[in-house]
């Protein structure tokens, strides 16, 4: 495997590539051209001045994250085929400049669901949370304006000021697809990508739902084991792939994701590895990647990445606010250092013990 954390890009993101090219391990990032809009095509000169920004710093452009899927394609709009094109030439490019990963995600308006940015921990720490009774108790167009005031000045993926200005049309966008349908529209979009895909040998890597159950009545289908090997047959390609986020499927207790990770062997290429605590089924925080702090065994998912083969990027997800940082809740530096350390930590262990 290799070890990376994702950086947003100069002028986005208040960490450096300095900073991160001295975290112990870690020899890569994952990142985005932030500035561009679902359905526009990357283009190749964007895409090779992002890469030579990295390498200078001495790292590898390990994998992108993300190049956001059109709401046109995701609901099956009579100009998806136009917008499945785009995405296409951005691939090549892509391609073309030996980026191999792309994640990606399929999940209606919002990307992901939060309902605090930074509760406060007993240790002091601040931290992503999410209750189901307080989204329940919400308008949906005003969840963003519930949330903005901790964003810390930065603009969080997913949750982008001109998208969330639209949250009305976008519900109404998605008013006739549930979950079969949406899951059509992801099968179709995959066919159409796949040969592009075999030619630059991309591996493309969903990103699960988050939470992993619907949230204001929208489809959610990359939620559990069933479905996500449902996808990988209904497309049985190789680059038709999964990027395994622990804190996404793990916000649904009863995904057992060691298992989850078996039974996804070759198909994982991306991880995601993050702890959660629980206080309810319902209610839950993002924690230190630490077992002991949160509920998750990541002894046990690190070995079950590592006893199937697993060689892609990974890096340590959300952080904790700690020691007086003021950055994009949930992608500070320290305690994602803390994390990439210690799941190298598990790795190193891991490997010494095992004869594969």
């Amino acid at each position: 495997m290799e070890m990376t954390l994702r950086w947003y890009g100069t002028g986005h993101d208040t960490v450096t590539l300095k900073q991160i090219r001295q975290i112990p391990g870690v020899t890569g990032v994952i990142t985005t051209l932030y500035d561009t809009k679902p359905g526009e095509v990357w283009k190749p000169e964007a895409i090779r001045a992002l890469k030579a920004e990295v390498e200078a710093a001495g790292l590898r452009l390990s994998g992108i994250e993300s190049v956001n899927v059109h709401d046109a394609i995701k609901t099956g709009a009579p100009e998806r085929d136009q917008y499945i094109a785009n995405y296409i030439e951005t691939l090549e490019n892509l391609g073309k400049e030996d980026i191999h990963m792309v994640c990606y995600n399929f999940m209606p308006v919002f990307d992901w669901t939060r309902t605090e940015l930074a509760r406060e921990r007993a240790d002091g720490s601040t931290v992503l949370a999410y209750t189901q009774e307080a989204v329940d108790a919400l308008d949906p167009e005003k969840m963003f304006e519930s949330i903005s005031s901790d964003m810390n000045g930065t603009v969080m993926p997913g949750w982008e000021p001109d998208r969330m200005a639209r949250v009305k049309e976008l519900f109404e966008m998605y008013k006739d697809i549930d979950d079969e349908k949406l899951f059509e529209n992801l099968v179709y979009f995959l066919e159409k990508i796949m040969p592009v895909c075999d030619k630059y040998d991309i591996n493309m890597a969903i990103h699960p739902d988050d939470p992993a159950w619907s949230v204001f009545g929208l489809p959610r289908i990359i939620i559990n084991k069933e479905n996500i090997c449902r996808l990988m047959k209904a497309v049985d390609n190789k680059h038709n792939g999964v990027t395994f986020c622990s804190g996404s499927y793990g916000t649904n207790l009863n995904n057992n994701l060691p298992e989850m990770i078996r039974a996804l062997e070759g198909r994982i290429h991306f991880a995601h590895v993050r702890n959660l605590y629980f206080h309810s089924p319902t209610n839950f925080e993002e924690s230190a990647h630490l077992s002991s702090d949160g509920t998750f065994d990541m002894y046990e998912i690190m070995r079950a990445l590592y006893e199937t083969g697993f060689t892609g990027p990974i890096r340590p997800d959300h952080g904790r606010m700690i020691w007086g940082e003021v950055a994009m809740p949930g992608y500070g530096l320290y305690d994602r250092a803390l994390g990439a350390t210690y799941l190298n930590g598990l790795w190193e262990a891991i490997d010494k013990s095992h004869t594969r």
